[in-house]
């Protein structure tokens, strides 16, 4: 963890990306912690509401939203534009 801390004190961002499953309690705790010291979490959750064709369009997806939480917007995906 001191790693992290010194990361952190320094100003960088942390973006984890977790894939495994199921989310065992300590991976869970872990995440939480990490979480509460400042990273962002970013399941490697793809998600279908943008209508993906391919493989390529899923992942495009996760990587999308984990560059978003870096201030970093690829044109990798179609963005919502709704209401609310």
């Amino acid at each position: 963890m001191h790693q992290f801390d010194k990361f952190y004190k320094e100003g960088g961002k942390l973006v984890l990306t977790p894939r495994k499953t199921p989310l065992s309690l300590i991976y869970l705790r872990n995440l939480t912690t990490l979480a509460e010291a400042g990273a962002r979490i970013v399941p490697a959750i793809p998600a279908c509401y943008h209508n993906p064709q391919t493989i390529e369009d899923l992942v495009d997806f996760v990587v999308a939203r984990a560059l978003d939480q870096f201030g970093l917007n690829r044109v990798l995906i179609k963005r919502w534009v709704g209401h609310g």
